[in-house]
């Protein structure tokens, strides 16, 4: 039998910065998918969807040119065969988990790095797979493959594990040593809008970016600083200036949260200050948060949360909120009280 276990992450700064190549700060929680498989003697893969009580039935002699929209399973097998994957045995599976679904915490990118990990632990291939490798083809399947405005930072996160600091322009990764503290996450009931919040979003941010590179072929938001903004403001129209200020500020954001966070001890209230500063944006800039999650995080942090945000790219899902062990209860109670469905501890994991 084939074990294969994948966490759920976490954005926790960088939000709407992966697709401008900008830097993102993700870690991987105790959430979890798992899938089992065991050997059948059919050319076959049968699949078992435990939580949605649903299957699925895909033949290893597919030849996987006519794939549905949002059809991992098979993208997947598509990209590996044209990395020299040669798939010649078929499973029974059953893959459940606790990660909510469509709620920010990465459940179908959890999926699709523990079918890219089972796929490359039983079929045939010549090479050496590593952390690296898996993110770089789950990326492909799940948003290459489909011509989604996603980033790769899901993937990225999930198939190498930790606390990580991203650059998303060349894919390079930096464990952080630091940590945020106890960690309370809280389940909106709100389902996400993931496609139509990144479409705009991502379209904004591209043309606000576009548009002072007109005037500056020589700009780079990888140099940008705070003073780019009021530089180059009016230059950006009126329509995209939100997302130039989100897209500026947001850097620097997190540029301040990964010099706190390479020390052993970093400081909890400067992390919170900046995760509240991040999520003003994201709700006022990106305009990508609920009212009602708002009053959420409103609550939470009068019971003594140092930072609350959502997760995700928003118009629904989680909330994650740093606090204390003074704090943690009250922060859960708080989310609860306030309408979440649910609210619980996570921790930061490696895999």
């Amino acid at each position: 039998m084939v074990h294969v276990k994948v966490p759920a992450r976490i954005c926790f700064f960088g939000d709407h910065q992966d697709y401008l190549g900008l830097p993102v700060i993700a870690g991987t929680i105790n959430r979890f998918i798992h899938l089992s498989a065991v050997p059948n003697s059919q050319r076959m893969f049968h699949i078992k969807l435990l939580d949605l009580k649903s299957t699925i039935s895909i033949s290893l002699d597919d030849d996987l040119t006519a794939i549905k929209k949002n059809d991992y399973y098979r993208s997947s097998m598509a990209i590996l065969k044209e990395e020299g994957f040669d798939l010649i045995q078929g499973y029974d599976i059953e893959i459940s988990g606790n990660i909510p679904i469509n709620a920010g915490l990465s459940s179908s990118s959890a999926i699709v790095v523990a079918w890219i990990r089972f796929l490359s632990k039983t079929q045939e291939y010549v090479g050496e797979i590593d952390d690296i490798q898996v993110g770089k083809w789950a990326y492909k399947a799940e948003v290459q493959f489909f011509g989604q405005p996603g980033g790769l930072m899901d993937m990225f996160t999930i198939a190498q594990g930790g606390l990580l600091h991203i650059d998303t322009k060349i894919g390079k990764t930096e464990r952080l040593v630091g940590g945020l503290g106890k960690l309370i996450v809280a389940e909106s009931g709100i389902s996400k809008k993931t496609l139509s919040v990144l479409k705009n979003a991502r379209s904004y941010a591209e043309k606000a970016v576009a548009a002072v590179k007109n005037v500056n072929p020589k700009f780079s938001m990888e140099k940008a600083t705070l003073d780019d903004y009021q530089n180059y403001k009016t230059v950006v129209p009126n329509k995209y200036r939100e997302h130039w200020f989100a897209a500026i500020h947001n850097y620097d954001i997190t540029l301040q949260a990964k010099r706190i966070l390479q020390n052993t001890k970093p400081d909890l209230k400067q992390l919170g200050e900046l995760m509240n500063n991040h999520q003003a944006i994201l709700q006022n800039q990106i305009q990508n948060t609920p009212l009602e999650m708002i009053k959420m995080m409103d609550a939470a942090r009068k019971s003594g949360a140092f930072g609350a945000k959502i997760i995700g790219s928003g118009g629904g899902g989680c909330m994650v909120a740093i606090v204390d062990d003074a704090s943690k209860n009250l922060v859960k109670q708080a989310f609860l009280d306030a309408g979440a469905v649910a609210a619980y501890e996570v921790k930061l994991i490696t895999i």
